[in-house]
């Protein structure tokens, strides 16, 4: 599917705000609203809209404590080492990565203790390096064709 610059400015605005309302998504973007809402299915169905999420404070829940673990664990081990990370409320994230580790786990953590029994329970299937996380300076942000060279995407 091509990504003209109307859509793109959808994406956006969807990233940003996922509980826009047809009408005023319509009017941020010069269309009509089943004009609007077709590009969006359109972009639901090739699968560039995955889903639609609200982003959730960890702090505001009582969630303290954010780390990222790198981990390498040998390949025997990969299958049921991620099925325990998809059962550990703790996890947000995992990534699976190249280099020196095998992923990269974001946790979140009431606080240090419950951290460390998390790191305790996974420590069988591998080395754990764990990292703090002292701020965000860069969130999580939307994704955007500004900045990206002509011939991407």
């Amino acid at each position: 599917m091509k990504i003209d610059t109307i859509s793109w400015k959808i994406l956006e605005l969807v990233q940003t705000n996922g509980r826009i309302s047809a009408k005023e998504l319509a009017s941020k973007v010069h269309l009509s609203v089943p004009a609007t809402s077709e590009r969006l299915r359109k972009l639901e169905e090739a699968g560039i809209i995955e889903g639609y999420k609200a982003q959730i404070s960890a702090k505001n829940l009582g969630y303290h404590l954010m780390a990222v673990i790198g981990m390498t664990t040998l390949k025997h081990d990969k299958a049921t080492l991620i099925a325990k990370l998809k059962n550990s409320p703790e996890v947000i994230e995992c990534l699976h990565v190249t280099g020196n580790d095998s992923y990269l786990i974001k946790v979140i953590a009431n606080d240090i203790e419950q951290l460390e029994k998390f790191v305790e329970s996974i420590n069988d299937f591998g080395e754990t390096r764990t990292s703090i996380v002292m701020s965000e300076p860069i969130p999580l942000r939307p994704i955007s064709k500004t900045g990206f060279s002509l011939n991407g995407p």
